[in-house]
């Protein structure tokens, strides 16, 4: 929650150094006027890794293997220093707090040399209450930070913490110690803004706004102020009487008109309570459905009819729920907006960058957007990361996007047992549930990621003997903090959660789930209590297994695709660009390398060189994604949500990943753009078996028209076309019509055709498919024209010769956004491609290279 009171500002150009533990007394380092010239210049927000390369004292981490010359910086002490000017009225009494939206993470905070306390929690915000420290004029602040080891060292070691097992007591973003997809970079730093805030009297301590009902005639919207008096005791007892407090709450639309308010609602028991019916209602949807429409909360507070406090902030009016039960009574996961079921669509969230403290707005801003771009409805904040900055946030309501929200704990058992570390997680959880319960986004607390599934799994096998360190959290303490502080939303206690008949909680009968069979070649069904299984073979990690699954809600799934060339490149020393090398391999940072090798035997074939890795393994991905995601939505009756692992990356690797990190989009994000499409076009099919021609539409409208399949030979020949009449109700899905191999193949094998699915009558993007993997299709040469529009930034290919397979255009530049990319053409048609850049009006074209898997420019 941000309050609108009298604040100054902090963030921006501070000092930082460093010193071995014990090295200097930290109250001489602390000093109000101690020089500090000479230290390095750092951004706040941001941390010590990003100031060392600003400042080029460390090379860039993500540079080949030069994270490993970084880690030097987790054993030091570090200190941050910087000095304001206070302006304060001698007349009023004021009171000011020193907050810190970021620590990262064992603090100690001194202003003017004294020391105001200590954090021991990187992922929530801390306030210091400052008032008799600070003065009119100069001021100082200094925070040193303590290397982690000092504060897990001698802590206990559980059976199990993923990929280290110092972070159970360290509350700190998990993946910062490393993960399956990113490297070990243990930051340090302020990462969020700082700011001093100035009151008088009293202050607005927290707003809830909670939308209690929707209707298109009325919106009822329920308004809850909590106030705290900042009097001193004794300025209290000298007042001859006592201080009456009142609050204004009003809603206002985009023009700043007032909608509906209420005012000089009294305070009492530091308490004010307001509902706002709102007549003829603008709701907030996610952008598939409709407007995300925000107004402006306004909340003023005053003391004796003088303003003292405001609180000012936009607002989405819309309800959220979790359905676990269908209109039939049976299980669901669904999730319902303003009394609408959605078909969740979307991806895992990690943090944008390993570097989460200077990360800059941008880049959450274009993330989001492309997620927009792509059809997704919901983005799923995974636990081994933060609770995301509020820019975040911002973009997510600003643009329709729901957000599913963990609790930051992942993959470990977690000390519920100590009175210590459960205060700290308490205040974790309370901070993070009172910043972000008014947002409009927000769909779903989730208490933890993968750790009730995990937990017996690793009990079945031998890997845990110890009880179920960490339970406490998610059943118990975040349960009872959402009771008391937000009760509308709902909650979930882990993902994947839910089980039925002796199975495990990754039922597909109940709850969300995790399909890790595909690539991790977990072997399922499986009952709570059985050893779990792994089948490393072609068989046990193919993307076919998602057929097999009929989960209520895929909350993870995908597989691995190279990262693009120009990110591969920027990132590593020359030489090393090849399939094979060193460094390619030390981009890939699963567990098991064999498994994204089998994948591609299995359906593209073992690439040879660079060139066919990078073509081989985004096709895979790409078609692997298709092919589940269409699965899920045509049993749509059933399956409310389909979530890929994952969106984004934290560095330049290779990973699960449908973006890479210098934010270009990989072949799987283009192949979204249609399978996540409100209406879809879908081909069920597999070898020798009948084409099932599908429509599902998650509109709210009736799809009417006709559905045509097209049958092209590789060299463009169209061999057969057949029409069929389509009404699809809105939100379902249908299966319009089965036609045999023999009767569309018109006498041809299944390896030397392509097939394409059309709309006409209604809008769908249309949708095209091989009827044999891509190791089993012999496609002709392809040649490629190409013609470039500089003064539109665009770019046309055409196709010659056979259909060109996967066409791909490249520049040698970050942030690049394709309209189009990683297409098929058939000969003699062409495609022109839109080319735009959030910074840069004229792009390098004459740098461009455009290729097929069968082709190249020519």
């Amino acid at each position: 929650m941000k309050t609108y009171s009298s604040s100054q500002d902090l963030s921006g150009q501070w000092k930082i150094q460093h010193f071995e533990v014990g090295e200097k007394r930290a109250m001489d380092v602390a000093a109000a006027a101690l020089d500090d010239r000479f230290w390095i210049g750092a951004e706040v927000p941001g941390d010590v890794h990003a100031a060392l390369v600003e400042r080029s004292i460390i090379d860039p981490p993500y540079y080949g293997h030069n994270d490993a010359k970084s880690r030097w910086i987790e054993q030091k002490e570090w200190w941050y220093r910087t000095t304001f000017n206070l302006v304060s009225d001698a007349e009023t009494e004021e009171h000011f707090e020193l907050v810190f939206e970021g620590l990262d993470t064992f603090a100690t905070v001194y202003v003017n040399g004294h020391e105001v306390g200590k954090t021991a929690n990187m992922l929530m915000s801390h306030t210091f209450n400052v008032t008799s420290l600070v003065r009119s004029g100069w001021n100082a602040i200094a925070v040193k930070f303590d290397p982690l080891h000092l504060h897990h060292r001698d802590k206990e070691t559980f059976d199990w913490s993923s990929y280290t097992k110092e972070r159970p007591w360290l509350r700190k973003a998990a993946m910062n110690f490393g993960w399956d997809w990113g490297p070990r970079m243990v930051t340090v730093g302020i990462w969020g803004a700082v700011r001093l805030e100035k009151r008088t009297i009293a202050k607005l301590e927290n707003v809830y706004a909670r939308t209690e009902s929707v209707s298109s005639e009325l919106a009822v919207l329920h308004v809850t102020a909590d106030v705290k008096s900042v009097l001193s005791y004794r300025s209290r007892q000298k007042r001859e009487q006592a201080v009456v407090a009142t609050c204004n709450v009003r809603l206002l639309d985009r023009s700043g008109h007032e909608v509906a308010s209420v005012t000089e609602l009294p305070v009492e028991g530091g308490i004010a309570d307001a509902t706002l019916n709102v007549t003829s209602p603008q709701l907030w949807w996610t952008h598939d459905l409709g407007e995300p429409y925000l107004y402006t909360l306004e909340v003023t507070l005053f003391a004796n009819g003088v303003e003292v406090d405001r609180y000012n902030e936009p607002y989405g009016l819309r309800t959220i729920e979790l359905a676990l039960h269908n209109e039939r009574g049976e299980d669901a996961f669904a999730f319902i907006l303003n009394g609408v079921k959605i078909y969740a669509k979307g991806a895992n969230w990690i943090p944008a960058d390993h570097l989460i403290g200077a990360i800059p707005n941008s880049r959450y801003r274009e993330l989001v957007e492309l997620s927009v771009e792509g059809h997704m409805n919901m983005l799923r904040v995974w636990a081994g990361g933060i609770y995301e900055k509020d820019v975040f946030y911002d973009e997510c309501d600003r643009q329709g996007v729901l957000v599913w929200q963990d609790f930051a704990f992942a993959n470990a058992l977690f000390p519920d047992f100590n009175r210590d570390f459960m205060d700290n997680v308490r205040q974790e959880v309370e901070n993070n549930v009172l910043r972000l319960r008014n947002r409009a986004s927000l769909a779903l607390w989730c208490g933890n990621n993968e750790i009730d599934w995990l937990y017996d799994m690793k009990s079945a096998s031998g890997d845990i003997t110890s009880p179920f360190y960490g339970e406490q959290i998610y059943h118990e303490l975040i349960p009872e903090v959402l009771e008391r502080l937000d009760l509308s939303h709902p909650y979930w206690p882990s993902s994947p959660f839910g089980d039925s008949n002796g199975q495990d909680a990754n039922d597909p009968d109940v709850g969300d789930r995790h399909n890790w069979q595909v690539w991790h070649g977990s072997v399922y069904p499986r009952k709570h209590g059985e050893p779990p299984l792994l089948d490393y073979s072609i068989e046990g990690v193919t993307f076919k297994n998602y057929k097999k699954d009929h989960a209520l809600f895929s909350s993870e799934f995908g597989m691995h695709a190279s990262a693009n060339r120009y990110t591969l490149e920027k990132n590593m020393p020359a030489g090393q660009f090849y399939w094979g090398s060193p460094e390619m391999a030390y981009r890939n940072k699963d567990t098991n390398h064999q498994k994204g090798i089998l994948l591609m035997e299995g359906y593209t074939g073992i690439p040879q060189d660079i060139e066919e890795y990078m073509n081989y393994s985004m096709l895979t991905q790409a078609e692997g994604l298709r092919y589940g995601i269409e699965h899920f939505r045509r049993i749509n009756h059933r399956n409310s949500g389909a979530l890929v692992w994952q969106l984004n990356d934290s560095w330049p690797g290779t990973s699960w990943s449908m973006i890479d990190y210098e934010l270009l989009p990989k072949a799987s994000f283009y192949y979204g753009k249609i399978f996540f499409h409100p209406v879809l076009l879908s081909l069920e099919h597999e070898p020798c078996e009948p084409l099932a021609l599908w429509v599902v539409n998650d509109t709210q409208d009736v799809m009417k028209g006709q559905l045509r399949l097209n049958v092209y030979a590789l060299n463009g020949e169209k061999i057969y076309s057949s029409s069929h009449a389509v009404e699809v109700t809105s939100q379902s899905s249908r299966c319009i019509v089965e036609l045999t191999e023999v009767e569309v193949l018109q006498g041809r094998r299944a390896e030397e055709v392509m097939v394409e699915l059309v709309s006409e009558g209604f809008a769908a993007p249309s949708n095209r498919y091989f009827l044999r993997d891509p190791k089993d299709v012999t496609l002709p040469e392809s040649q490629l024209s190409v013609h470039v529009n500089e003064e539109e930034q665009s770019v046309t290919v055409t196709a010659s010769g056979g259909i060109a397979r996967l066409v791909k255009l490249e520049l040698p530049l970050g942030r690049v956004r394709f309209s189009d990319n990683y297409f098929d053409l058939l000969p003699g048609e062409s495609r022109t491609v839109r080319l735009l850049h959030p910074e840069q009006t004229s792009l390098p074209l004459t740098e461009l290279r455009v290729s097929a898997m069968n082709g190249r420019e020519g």
